[in-house]
């Protein structure tokens, strides 16, 4: 079961697709959308990864970061976000701790899901797999009322 509004966002360590590690608490004390997909250039996540690139400038408007989490490796990320050319970090979770901290674990395929959290809190979550653009719009709007 995925986290909900109003807990804490769980703070974590992982490896960027730069070979950086960072923290996700440098970045939670502002506003944030946490978004957990499948797999690298596969047709939805890539969908939902370029549809997150094509609004970054209304992102970045509103003073948000935007961070990528899947399983595929560090050098599948950088290779999926330069052949994207996506402008926000994606981080490897290769042993799906990170999903597991979020309540953000399936079965066969993992979830696609996000996270909205502002200054460590979770004010909004959206599940979809099928709809993988919904993300990006859902996150835009309740970022625009906040």
């Amino acid at each position: 079961m995925p986290l909900s509004i109003g807990e804490d966002a769980p703070d974590f360590e992982a490896i960027d697709d730069e070979g950086n590690r960072i923290r996700f608490s440098d970045y939670s004390k502002g506003k944030v959308v946490l978004y957990f997909y499948p797999k690298d250039e596969t047709p939805g996540c890539t969908a939902e990864a370029c549809a997150f690139r094509d609004e970054w400038d209304e992102f970045r408007k509103l003073d948000c970061t935007i961070i990528g989490v899947s399983s595929d490796s560090v050098e599948s990320h950088k290779k999926f976000k330069e052949h994207r050319q996506l402008p926000f970090k994606l981080v490897s979770d290769p042993d799906q701790k990170i999903r597991s901290m979020y309540g953000a674990k399936g079965f066969i395929i993992p979830p696609r899901i996000s996270f909205v959290i502002v200054n460590g809190k979770i004010i909004h979550t959206y599940n979809s797999q099928m709809n993988a653009t919904n993300h990006v719009r859902e996150a835009r709007l309740v970022l625009e009322k906040n």
